[in-house]
Parts: C-alpha cells; sequence; structure tokens
C-alpha cells in the first residue's frame, strides 16, 4: 500500500500531527509512505520507519505555482490514499491533481476550542472511521548526551513578535542558573540578533558557560539538543513542541495564543506561564495594541518561581 501525507507547514504544527500519523501507520503497518510537505517540516517527521520517500514542497518558488503542483503531482504515480493535514487552496490542488483512489482533506470538526493535537487525530478518525485516542508526540531521534545539566532558552517564535518575551529577560533567568546549568541559546536564521542580545547581557553578568547555536543548527541537531536537555525555557514555538514529544522539563511562556490549544501536548514536566488579560488571545503576529502586556507582564520572578 502507499500512501500520501502532506504535513503543516509550520514546525510546530508538523510535531503536532504526529499522534495521528501514529494512528494512521498504526492502521496500515506495512504501508509505504511518501511526506510532502515544507523543508522544516519534513526534515522533522522524515525518520520515521515507514517513510520511504521525501517531497519537499518547492512550490512558492516556481514561476508558475499551480504548474510546478501538477507536474509534481503527476509524477508520483498512483497512491491507496492521500492525506493532507493542511486546508488551503495548494493543497486542495495538490490533492485533486494526484492519482489516488482515496483523498483527505483536512478540516475542523467543531468551532469549540480544542487542542490542535486533538482536532489532527479527529481528521485521521473521521477519514478511517475510527476512534484512537491521540497519545504522545513521536519523533524518532536519539536525544544528545551532555556532560552536565544543560539549559536551553529559546528566545524566537516564527509566528511574530507578540509571541516573544525579552532577551534581556531570558538573559537575567540564564544567569540565575548558570551555576546549576551550562546554556545553549537556540534560535532561526531570522532571530540571530535576539539570540546575541542574549549573548551579550550573558556576558556583561560575567557569565561565559553558554554557547550561542542561533541559526546554526540542522533541524536534525535542534532535535538531538533540544531533545536531551534538563530545562527548557521557551516560548510558544516548533521547538517548546519538540520538547514535549521528549518530556524535557520545560516553562513555557504563553501571551497572544490560545494556550489551551497549542500547550506542551502530554508532557508532565511542563509548565505554562501566563497572564489573564481582556485582550488575551489576540492570534496577532504583532500586538494591535501596541502595549504588549501580555508578554511584557511576565517577569523573571514568575520563571524563576515555575523552575
Amino acid at each position: 500500500m502507499r500512501l500520501f501525507i502532506e504535513i503543516p507547514t509550520w514546525l510546530g504544527d508538523a510535531v503536532m500531527t504526529t499522534p495521528a500519523i501514529e494512528n494512521l501507520l498504526k492502521t496500515y503497518p506495512k504501508a509505504e509512505v511518501t511526506l510532502f510537505g515544507s523543508y522544516v517540516s519534513t526534515e522533522a517527521l522524515k525518520k520515521h520507519p515507514q517513510v520511504t520517500e521525501v517531497i519537499v514542497d518547492e512550490s512558492k518558488n516556481a514561476k508558475c505555482r499551480i504548474c510546478w503542483i501538477y507536474k509534481k503531482a503527476k509524477s508520483l504515480g498512483e497512491f491507496d490514499k492521500s492525506f493532507t493535514f493542511r486546508r488551503r487552496l495548494y493543497p486542495r490542488l495538490l490533492q485533486f491533481f494526484l492519482n489516488s483512489k482515496e483523498k483527505y482533506i483536512y478540516k475542523r470538526y467543531t468551532n469549540k476550542s480544542k487542542h490542535q493535537v486533538l482536532r489532527y487525530n479527529d481528521f485521521i478518525n473521521h477519514s478511517l472511521n475510527k476512534d484512537y485516542d491521540a497519545k504522545e508526540l513521536k519523533l524518532y531521534f536519539s536525544p544528545k548526551i551532555y556532560d552536565k545539566p544543560t539549559l536551553g532558552i529559546n528566545p524566537g517564535a516564527t509566528y511574530g513578535s507578540a509571541k516573544r518575551w525579552y532577551p534581556d529577560r531570558f538573559a537575567l533567568v540564564a544567569s540565575a542558573l548558570h551555576k546549576k546549568y551550562n546554556i545553549i541559546i537556540f534560535g532561526g536564521p531570522n532571530e540571530l540578533q535576539i539570540a546575541k542580545e542574549i549573548e551579550e547581557n550573558l556576558l556583561k553578568e560575567g557569565v561565559l558557560n553558554f554557547q550561542n547555536l542561533a541559526g546554526k543548527t540542522t533541524v536534525l541537531e535542534l532535535i538531538e539538543f533540544i531533545s536531551g536537555l534538563d530545562l527548557f525555557i521557551t516560548n510558544d514555538s516548533g521547538p517548546m513542541h519538540i520538547a514535549s514529544a521528549y518530556k524535557v522539563p520545560t516553562i513555557a511562556l504563553f501571551g497572544p495564543t490560545r494556550w489551551d490549544e497549542t500547550s506542551p501536548w502530554k508532557n508532565p514536566n511542563a509548565k505554562i506561564v501566563k497572564k489573564d488579560l481582556d485582550c488575551m488571545p489576540c492570534m496577532k503576529r504583532s500586538c494591535p495594541l501596541k502595549t504588549h502586556k501580555c508578554m511584557k507582564s511576565i517577569t523573571v520572578e514568575d520563571i524563576l518561581k515555575e523552575i
């Protein structure tokens, strides 16, 4: 049996599909999977033992996006079933062009607040007429073994500035903990400046036992490094969900997003730090009130207290 699975573009969303994908492949344990999605997402999920082919969606870079999708779909041969965890136009076109006996497109079955992991799992249950529970997040990488207790801090969030706590405050927390932990600063290529500010603040505090790995890790390395941490302090982000997959002790900072929909899934070692304000959750990439009070009101003491 051949299965085609298109996963979400964002790293965190892709990781949150894994309980649903595990249930899908539990139903078809001998199926061969073609995995399709963004580079970051496919890198994170490609190690599943049933994935035999990985295709990176490069349609955005094509002169004619629809042409690229059509040609790619027609080049892949026949599938028994195809699934997309995305709802937008281009995923629908891809499904339309695919040569698949059965096609399933993700949809939400309720407007009520519900964790995104459960929404993805509902999609698979509905498609297969099953009643599977959504279990833990699952990634197929081995954690890095550190020589000493290690703290990771993740000051970025790809979605936008509204989700980000402040570099100087991350630095103060790390400084307060540096005698107990070595420190790693994580971040993507677009978060180099944030990481640099933390680095400079740590140096001002006389802290030297840190590494700044922002922009220096592959997706595979990012997963391996985070999964072996003793403590992780992070904004609501893709790396937060990586930590959840490995039950890493985590302090997760939430501001403008719906914590009950994207909180660390089935991680008993995670704590959420948030304020209950009337303007939350706004779900905006940047603060529409220009105050950023949801994150600004979270103090260093709040974080240290939870730790």
